[in-house]
Formats: C-alpha cells, sequence, structure tokens
C-alpha cells in the first residue's frame, strides 16, 4: 500500500500544474525508423513547396502506428490500376495474385514474392525513388 502511495505521489509531481495537453504531449510516441521519420519529413517539404495534396496525405498516413499502415496484395493492385499506372501503398505490397499489367509500383516495403512478381511486368521502386521520378505525383493511384 505505500509502495503505490508513493507511486502516486511521484506520478502527480511529475504532472503538477501542467495542463491536460502538455502531458499528452510528454506521452506521445515517436517514430524510432530513421528512415521513415526522414521520408515523411521530405514528404511534408514537398506538400508545402509544390502545394501537390497527395504527399501530404502519404505523410500522414506514415505517421501512423506501424500497425496502422496497410498491407496490399498484387491481386487488388492489378484489380484497381489501369496500364502505364503508377500505384502507391503507403505499406506493405505482399505477393497473392498475379498482375497482368505494366505498371509502376512505389511502396514502404515489399515481400520478397512481390517484388519479383512485380519486376517480371513492372517496376517496383521505394516512395523515395518515387518522389525523385515524379515529384508532382501524375498518374499515381493511392492503394490501401
Amino acid at each position: 500500500m505505500v509502495k503505490r502511495a508513493r507511486l502516486r505521489t511521484l506520478w502527480l509531481s511529475a504532472y503538477a500544474g501542467s495542463s491536460p495537453v502538455s502531458r499528452m504531449k510528454k506521452m506521445e510516441r515517436k517514430k524510432t525508423n530513421p528512415q521513415v521519420t526522414e521520408l515523411i519529413k521530405e514528404l511534408k517539404v514537398l506538400s508545402i513547396k509544390e502545394n501537390i495534396k497527395l504527399w501530404k496525405r502519404i505523410s500522414k498516413d506514415l505517421e501512423k502506428p506501424t500497425r496502422n499502415y496497410p498491407s496490399v496484395n498484387l491481386w487488388k493492385i492489378n484489380k484497381y490500376t489501369k496500364n502505364d499506372e503508377t500505384a502507391l501503398i503507403p505499406g506493405k505490397v505482399l505477393s497473392q495474385g498475379d498482375l497482368n499489367k505494366k505498371i509502376t509500383i512505389a511502396a514502404l516495403n515489399f515481400s520478397q514474392e512481390a517484388k519479383d512478381k512485380i519486376n517480371k511486368t513492372g517496376k517496383a521502386i521505394s516512395i523515395k525513388e518515387l518522389i525523385k521520378e515524379n515529384p508532382k505525383g501524375k498518374k499515381v493511384r493511392i492503394i490501401g
């Protein structure tokens, strides 16, 4: 009982006089992957500089917890894209299904099998490479 009371007083003293908002900021979690944080910064800068909402949307998606990143299978990408289009997945691409169209797929992560299947007909690139190739975001479809 004494231990619990001591912990409570320590907790109260740490947050004494602070507003609920500042308490939430202290408890806020940060991304631990430096590549993802760098990518988020790049996307935000590009969205402001070029005034493109696509990059702002992707940066917001990447700021979410990792467990909320989408995992998209190839059959879904094949179903919702057209030829010579770019599919952007702010998460992981998985290998279930086939790819019949010549498309470019940009994603945060790829499974090895998915990368092999994509490179047979199309092209698998990272989101950073997509930013360099297509900074205006033309003919890009977000899936996931």
